[in-house]
């Protein structure tokens, strides 16, 4: 894939749909800025966890996105590979979560 690619067309359709959808593409910007304005963390520290939660939704053009404002940020490739180990992590426990689940329904259906 070329990310550089992607994320450029990412934003050309964005821009498409906020022609067609204003309020929508602007109730999305609301609340992606919304974490700003608190001023707790710092712009690279949102950026990886943006980047860990793209991972975990599986979202390519979020990955774009944010790998670019991530490097813009100062984010480093081992505070980046730091942030998608706790992906991994969280995808893996979620499994497991979800495994007790299936365990929890299998035995129901056994049961009746």
């Amino acid at each position: 894939m070329d990310w550089n690619e992607n994320r450029t067309n990412l934003l050309t359709n964005v821009g498409e749909l906020q022609k067609l959808s204003p309020d929508i593409v602007r109730g999305y910007l609301t609340i992606s800025g919304a974490g700003r304005k608190t001023e707790q963390m710092d712009e690279k520290t949102r950026q990886l966890i943006s980047l860990a939660v793209a991972v975990t939704t599986r979202c390519d053009g979020c990955i774009a996105i944010h790998s670019a404002e991530a490097l813009k940020s100062g984010a480093t490739r081992e505070e980046l590979a730091e942030a998608l180990s706790v992906a991994v992590a969280m995808n893996a426990g979620a499994a497991l979560v979800y495994s007790t689940r299936a365990l929890e329904a299998f035995g129901a259906a056994e049961h009746g």
